[in-house]
């Protein structure tokens, strides 16, 4: 009974250390590896197990490109991975670069794919040119009116500018710019609706790609819209403006006069009353000057004299100029 047990239990121990073997070395890998004639150790596959780098991100990504006449090391590639790189899109986008007869070496690779672009797309777009669509771009030309333009930009990406370089919003920007440039520069806006082709030579002359991740193959106008006449709204709110600002002058002297009005009939009225002051002085002083002598009264009488003569006078006159005053002619 005692020699069942140890056997079962020395069965168990070999069971054990079986899977640990096969956990820490990978022989599907291996003999995968062989078959595809690619020269993988034994202690490279546990090497990769105690870095913690799982062997068949590596293996099977290496007998793909082996497979497809690339010149991959093994080193390279858990290399990357340890880097944090996304391995079997590297060797896609080398297998799909040697198909296409794009010089893309596996260092380019692998820093555009570090730089956090995706390499695989960037190497199907250099075969394939994408077409990048514009939003509304609204320029105004000499003569004040608006126009609306939407244009469709296709570009092909640049392998040896995609790390560092700039990418889709700096293509729509440069493009708007360029839009709104050439359009501002037109004399009318009939001007660049019979010749929308201008805009695309004039834009794709001033190397708008320049510094990006992509190289500019055409640029084509889709869409032109007439919008409003900015000019004219301009010069209108211009002339408002004007107005309100010549109502505010005209009110500032209008508040000016009413002042000055206000101020002269204030001063008339102390005028005035200073008059009716001095006049009713005129009767104390003549009194004073009876009671003093130094006025008599026969020359009392005389300034009533010439007072009532004065008097009548402006009688006389005032009652023929109503006399003097000319008649409308009689109706026969």
């Amino acid at each position: 009974m005692a020699s069942l047990i140890g056997s079962g239990f020395l069965l168990l121990l070999v069971f054990f250390a079986v899977l640990l073997f096969l956990h820490f070395v990978p022989l599907g890998l291996w003999i995968s590896a062989l078959a595809a004639d690619v020269n993988v150790g034994i202690l490279t596959l546990v090497g990769m197990r105690m870095r913690r780098v799982p062997p068949a991100a590596i293996i099977l990504p290496l007998i793909k490109a082996n497979k497809a006449g690339l010149d991959v090391q093994v080193n390279q590639l858990e290399a990357h991975y340890l880097a944090g790189g996304n391995v079997d899109k590297v060797v896609d986008a080398l297998i799909a670069a040697h198909r296409a007869q794009i010089p893309l070496p596996f260092e380019r690779s692998a820093a555009i794919d570090l730089a956090g672009r995706d390499v695989l797309e960037a190497v199907q777009m250099s075969v394939n040119p994408k077409v990048i669509e514009t939003p509304v771009v609204s320029a105004v030309a000499k003569n004040g009116i608006e126009l609306k333009i939407k244009a469709r930009v296709t570009v092909r990406a640049n392998i040896d500018r995609l790390v560092g370089g700039a990418g889709e919003p700096t293509i729509i920007a440069r493009v708007g710019e360029g839009i709104v440039t050439t359009v501002g520069s037109s004399e009318s806006h009939n001007d660049v609706l019979a010749n929308p082709d201008d805009i695309s030579k004039t834009v794709l002359g001033k190397g708008l790609d320049a510094g990006t991740a992509f190289e500019i193959l055409s640029i084509d106008i889709a869409d032109v819209d007439v919008g409003r006449n900015i000019g004219a709204e301009l010069q209108t709110d211009q002339a408002e403006a004007d107005k309100r600002i010549a109502q505010a002058k005209a009110e500032e002297r209008r508040a000016m006069a009413v002042a000055k009005e206000q101020e002269m009939k204030a001063y008339t009225q102390e005028m005035e009353a200073r008059v009716v002051e001095a006049q009713a002085e005129v009767p104390h002083a003549l009194a004073q000057a009876l009671r003093e002598g130094k006025l008599g009264v026969m020359d009392y009488y005389n300034l009533n004299n010439v007072q009532a003569d004065t008097e009548m006078r402006n009688s006389i006159s005032q009652a023929g100029g109503e006399k003097l005053a000319p008649q409308p002619p009689a109706v026969k």
